[in-house]
């Protein structure tokens, strides 16, 4: 009898476990979600949701002509004499790849569109991963239950630069040999670890005999089943939490709405395919882009002249021009600050906020809630300055990266080009923060304004006393909605210096600093308890009474 208990009550352990278990994953992976449901769910309709999707077909537009230039592309570094169609070239000594590369531009039917193609899609993956990526930050979409989404987002971002960076390298000509000379200057810039990593990645001495084809296995096989697992991962994430919404009538924490995906959404999303296929193969027929042949074969006694990277990595362009030729000399080991800085300590922290910003949010504000509605950037005037500053310290180092061009274009010297660069990229995201912010604050008074007084009506009235006013009439709901149901917390009270421990007394400093600046809308206590309802989520419900006070003004 005694056995048959115990046996019992170990199975009930085992299924409350499981059952447990399996809420956990169903809680963050769709695993119970039925076909039928996934076809009717819900998608939203606002054009800024559109940018994942732009990112995703021009990945598909990658894929499909980049395997077609697999079959023509030869990743050889063996020298050739080129004889082929191009005048110009022939009987001039190069590399395989490069060959190969002028090879499809010439003599292969269609082979120059599809490159030119290829090449205008990867810039585009690239803009609207940033782009896409930017539009969840300032919306405040990385919160709770997305931070794992948003990493895989910067993950998916950092891949897109890497892979971009091997298929520019991959034709061996002198404008792409110059940059892969320029990331062998980076590798052995790495303390005790460079000469490694220099030898692993070139096959030997600067430039060995593999690096091209290296670069061509992690172009083709490593970097994009990477992106193809995570993009899956991002969706499945997508489809499991559900997408953010801005606020509007209907709109709440605790619903979604949207279209559904059939037929509604399948039939936007197969259109916007469509126009993204047409516009970069209208790109590749009209607008050309990296002529190689131009350039010639790359030699490593030669530099391209005003040599420049794609966009996506000319802020390390731009690092590298900015920085003073510092270096220290330790036990005979010279550290080359000038290049280890620039591009290894300043990419390696920018990725590293992008991945903690999420989790420093919720430390300084203390808001561990759900949050499915979309943030209106005016109403975080902290957070949208600190994106700001640092778009504007990203731009002054792309246009750094371009120094010697301005100096040759307007004529001042170009040290003063650098010093000028070199003020600003501390100056000018201080700047922007601060301006960012007070224009924050100012729409925010502005939509203060209008709730109070509503639009004016073009009418001017003349009073008894002979005074004239403008006439107003109030906002209809629509507009008045969106402006009134925002989810802002309260900064927290500051906490006892002699009591609470540095870490929290560092905490509530910087979520007062944080939440200092805002603007309260006019709101009528039954117009607060509604709005309440409208932002409460099922792990943070709605309070069952008013707070004491009015709101401050």
């Amino acid at each position: 009898m005694l056995p048959s208990r115990i046996k019992a009550r170990a199975r009930q352990r085992a299924q409350r476990s499981a059952e447990r278990a399996f809420d956990a994953l169903d809680a963050r992976l769709p695993v119970a979600e039925g076909a039928k449901g996934t076809l009717r769910k819900a998608f939203p309709q606002h054009w800024s949701f559109l940018l994942g999707e732009l990112a995703l077909y021009s990945f598909v537009v990658l894929l499909l002509t980049g395997v077609w230039l697999t079959f023509f592309f030869t990743p050889g570094m063996a020298e050739v004499v080129y004889q082929g169609s191009y005048a110009p070239l022939r009987g001039v000594r190069m590399s395989e790849a490069y060959a190969a590369t002028v090879r499809i531009s010439f003599d292969v039917r269609g082979g120059l569109l599809i490159r030119q193609v290829h090449h205008w899609a990867a810039l585009l993956f690239v803009a609207a991963i940033g782009v896409h990526l930017l539009r969840v930050f300032f919306t405040g979409a990385f919160r709770r239950p997305r931070e794992l989404n948003w990493m895989v987002g910067v993950t998916l971002f950092v891949l897109a630069l890497l892979e971009g960076f091997a298929g520019y390298s991959l034709p061996d000509d002198l404008l792409s040999g110059t940059g892969l000379r320029i990331a062998q200057g980076i590798m052995l810039s790495i303390p005790v670890l460079g000469g490694y990593v220099s030898f692993f990645v070139f096959g030997g001495e600067y430039p060995g005999d593999d690096v091209i084809s290296r670069l061509y296995s992690v172009h083709i096989l490593l970097v994009p089943g990477l992106l193809l697992a995570l993009i899956t991962v991002h969706l499945l994430l997508v489809f499991r939490l559900r997408h953010t919404q801005w606020a509007a009538r209907g709109h709440t924490n605790r619903n979604v709405v949207g279209e559904p995906m059939v037929p509604h959404f399948v039939a936007k999303s197969t259109g916007l395919f469509l126009c993204v296929f047409g516009v970069l193969t209208l790109l590749g027929a009209v607008a050309q882009i990296n002529p190689v042949w131009a350039y010639g074969p790359y030699r490593t006694d030669q530099v391209s002249t005003f040599a420049q990277p794609d966009w996506y990595v000319g802020f390390l362009e731009g690092a590298l021009r900015l920085m003073p030729p510092w270096e220290t000399t330790l036990w005979g080991h010279t550290l080359m600050w000038n290049v280890f800085v620039p591009a290894v300590l300043l990419p390696g922290a920018l990725f590293a906020v992008l991945y903690l910003y999420p989790l420093f949010e919720r430390w300084v504000t203390g808001d561990r809630g759900e949050h499915h509605l979309c943030d209106r950037p005016r109403n975080r005037p902290t957070r949208t300055g600190l994106g700001v500053a640092g778009l504007t310290c990203y731009g002054v180092l792309l246009l750094a990266g371009g120094q010697d061009m301005i100096a040759y274009l307007f004529g001042p010297p170009v040290e003063s080009v650098a010093w000028f660069f070199r003020v600003t990229v501390f100056a000018g995201p201080l700047l922007a923060f601060l301006v960012t912010k007070r224009v924050c604050l100012a729409l925010q008074e502005h939509d203060r304004q209008r709730l109070a007084e509503g639009e004016e009506t073009g009418e001017v009235r003349q009073s008894v006393a002979g005074g004239f006013t403008a006439a107003h009439t109030p906002l209809p709901s629509e507009e008045s909605y969106p402006l009134l149901v925002r989810d802002d917390p309260a900064p927290p009270p500051p906490a006892p210096r002699e009591r609470a421990p540095r870490r929290e007394r560092l905490r509530t400093a910087l979520s007062r600093w944080f939440y200092r600046h805002r603007v309260e809308m006019p709101t009528t206590p039954p117009q607060r308890r509604e709005i309440a309802s409208r932002t409460a989520t099922p792990d943070r419900p709605a309070p069952d009474r008013e707070p004491d006070g009015p709101p401050e003004p």
